[in-house]
């Protein structure tokens, strides 16, 4: 326990750092626990701090934990991973927010499957914004207009955005990139559409998503330890 509380003190000690720099506050900051490849007992620790958003990358994994930390009131799981449309039925079914969705085909499966007895299904439409070709991710210039499709869809919420920035040192170039996300959520607004959520940054680059307006930041290792 005293692993994660050091290492749970210090992401915090770094994000009031980040905030008072750009004169933002902590509180407008959320923390998402990126856990995944890390155990059920890793999650449950980070419970006892205070931790209840955690972010898996594959829905078997996210199902298993979820089946061993069924006794934890709270819990609120993200799927941060790609998702493949053969498994949004389970998905739509499993998680709390979806932030990976590129694709208005993909929405509506969600859609379809969200039970009526469920809350409606959180959904970030994720944007590319470092253009790498691997990486999924609308364009920039079409992330509003699929944020609008999506608003449109019964069972599911949306919420904004999310990006990840390319790996690079280079700090003006992560600032560009996250620049971008925050257009779109400017846009989103003009637009008449309640854009609250940007997810961007993680522990290489969240100075500069902070200061580009990131409401939630996706930390994993800082919090854990390395992945295995």
């Amino acid at each position: 326990m005293e692993q994660y509380q050091k290492a749970w003190q210090a992401v915090w000690q770094r994000i009031r750092e980040s905030v008072a720099c750009c004169g933002r506050n902590a509180d407008e900051i959320s923390l998402l626990a990126v856990s995944k490849r890390f155990p059920p007992e890793a999650v449950r620790s980070l419970y006892a701090l205070g931790q209840r958003r955690f972010g898996e990358n594959y829905v078997q994994e996210a199902r298993d934990k979820q089946q061993a930390l069924a006794d934890l009131p709270d819990l609120s799981w993200v799927l941060i991973g790609p998702l493949q449309r053969n498994k949004a039925a389970l998905a739509a079914r499993m998680f709390d927010r979806i932030e990976t969705v590129d694709s208005l085909a993909l929405a509506e499966r969600l859609s379809a499957a969200r039970s009526a007895d469920l809350p409606s299904l959180e959904i970030l439409v994720q944007v590319n914004i470092s253009a790498e070709a691997q990486k999924s991710g609308v364009a920039p210039e079409a992330a509003v207009a699929l944020a609008a499709e999506i608003a449109r869809l019964p069972r599911l919420r949306w919420r904004g955005f999310m990006g990840i920035a390319a790996e690079t040192d280079d700090v003006p170039e992560q600032h560009r990139q996250f620049a971008l996300l925050r257009r779109c959520q400017e846009q989103a607004r003009a637009a008449g559409l309640s854009a609250e959520v940007l997810s961007m940054g993680m522990s290489a680059d969240l100075d500069a998503a902070v200061a580009e307006g990131s409401t939630q930041l996706r930390i994993g290792s800082a919090l854990f330890g390395p992945r295995s």
